[in-house]
């Protein structure tokens, strides 16, 4: 049942940020933390692994810059359902669970990160009368960490 809760919860960190949970499921494949069956042991693959992290590191830039468009719009959020439900699968699939519920799970995790990021790190910017940055940046690390976290579990 815990891993079920994993992935969904990998699913709400894609909805903050879509590409950290997948490049942090690649590690943990590559690394063997997740054992993974083809066609999803494919993205503990070197070449995915580099893939998920530069680009996962190019989102944590971009999302700093003016003018990023928001998470909710379209783009964005369709890379946040595909990303979430592909991490979610990979989480579920790795406990002996179904990746179909795995990756509806992490789809539902990942809407729930996206519109609830979206109007926590407004209404804390706002609470807080804080430039966005320093809040983009507590967003970027509990992401980061929490994404590890499910995955080393």
């Amino acid at each position: 049942m815990m891993i079920l809760l994993f992935a969904f919860l990998i699913g709400l960190f894609a909805g903050l940020r879509s590409l950290t949970a997948p490049a942090a499921v690649a590690w943990a494949t590559h690394l063997g933390w997740l054992k993974l069956e083809r066609p999803f042991a494919l993205i503990g693959s070197i070449p995915s692994v580099a893939i998920f992290t530069l680009l996962a590191i190019v989102e944590l830039v971009a999302d700093k810059l003016p003018k990023t468009p928001s998470r909710t719009a379209p783009p964005g959020l369709i890379s946040r359902i595909v990303m979430g439900g592909l991490s979610g699968a990979c989480i579920a699939a790795s406990g002996g669970q179904g990746a179909f519920i795995g990756a509806l799970l992490g789809i539902a995790g990942a809407l729930v990160g996206c519109f609830g990021g979206y109007q926590a790190r407004a209404r804390l910017v706002k609470a807080l009368g804080t430039p966005d940055i320093y809040v983009a940046l507590l967003e970027d690390l509990i992401t980061i960490a929490g994404s590890l976290w499910v995955v080393s579990r």
